[in-house]
């Protein structure tokens, strides 16, 4: 059968200006970090899509090393463009990364030119596309000089192969170094990918600001701490979680320790605060990032569409009262953050 998206797809999505730039982005985006592998079912994958497009989800986010195995996110991707999304390229936000390990040898991580350059056109010919709309290196190299790293971001832009550019978990000083190196350029950072949840906040000691003062925009991931905040585990572990399919996915699968006595403690609280705002956990945990207007987007994932469902649904309630604020910093002030 022929996709045929939702006339409406629009209405009930909100876009934010990516800082200083053009670019607006969906207040949620669709990550691909799971659940899109060659090990998954694609009709499922295809599904997701479809879901998360029709309710406004313009933007896609991946990176070189997404499946398992690596690449496969994005040769999955590609499959669900070519057979689906070709005719409305235009309408769609494509982003990937590079940074992480993706293949042996010396020039298969991190950040040099070689690996970055290299990287790119394995995954546009993954994806079947011209060009990214946005590409990111993935981490801080610490070995290779920033001018470097920087000058192939810049080179990306020149060649065509990448609308814009941006950083993911660089720190805020290394932030401002990156601004400057690419300024000098004449190439703009656009964007940074930090992880930002109501457990994991080093982001407002500093870097918030930075990416505010230069005008770019803030894309957060792991906002429901890879589903801690849902109430997918307040009652054990599920056979299909991350913690119990850890094998077969590999990195990133929600380390069991994260699941103490103490943390499950302090996320049936946030989830009381929830419920009284009669909101879902995971819809109260998206909403919270969202609410400071230095965030454009945040990354959502999903191993079912219910779950773009319910995660769009947070927009019907962004606000906070004080009240409400207060609450939440009182429970996760007898916390230790991660």
């Amino acid at each position: 059968m022929i996709y045929q998206p939702s006339p409406g797809r629009y209405a009930g999505m909100e876009y934010r200006r990516c800082g200083n730039s053009g670019l607006k982005l969906p207040a949620l985006s669709l990550g691909l970090w799971h659940n899109f592998g060659a090990i998954d079912d694609f009709e499922k994958c295809r599904s997701i899509v479809h879901t998360a497009f029709d309710m406004g989800v313009t933007h896609f986010d991946l990176a070189n090393n997404y499946g398992p195995p690596p690449g496969g996110a994005e040769e999955t991707f590609g499959k669900i463009l070519k057979s689906d999304l070709k005719s409305y390229r235009d309408e769609i936000i494509v982003s990937s990364k590079a940074g992480w390990p993706m293949w042996p040898g010396p020039y298969g991580d991190l950040g040099s030119k070689k690996y970055l350059i290299a990287s790119l056109d394995q995954s546009l010919r993954r994806m079947g596309l011209d060009y990214v709309d946005i590409f990111y290196h993935h981490r801080p190299d610490p070995d290779t000089p920033l001018e470097e790293t920087m000058g192939a971001l810049d080179a990306m832009v020149r060649q065509g192969k990448a609308l814009y550019v941006g950083i993911s978990s660089y720190s805020a000083a290394e932030t401002q170094k990156a601004v400057a190196v690419l300024q000098s350029l004449g190439t703009p950072l656009l964007i940074h990918q930090p992880k930002y949840s109501l457990l994991e906040r080093s982001v407002e000691n500093g870097l918030l600001d930075v990416l505010s003062t230069r005008g770019m925009g803030c894309i957060a991931f792991s906002a429901l701490a890879q589903g801690l905040l849902t109430e997918k585990y307040l009652n054990g572990i599920p056979a299909d979680s991350r913690v119990a399919t850890a094998d077969k996915r590999g990195n990133g699968a929600l380390d069991p320790s994260a699941l103490s006595d103490e943390r499950l403690r302090i996320v049936r609280q946030l989830a009381a605060v929830a419920e009284s705002r009669g909101q879902s956990l995971a819809q109260m945990s998206l909403a919270w990032v969202l609410k400071d207007p230095r965030i454009t987007s945040v990354i959502i994932g999903a191993s079912k569409p219910m779950q773009v469902l319910d995660s769009v649904r947070c927009l019907h309630k962004l606000a906070f009262s004080a009240d409400e604020l207060a609450q939440i910093e009182t429970i996760l002030s007898s916390s230790v953050t991660e």
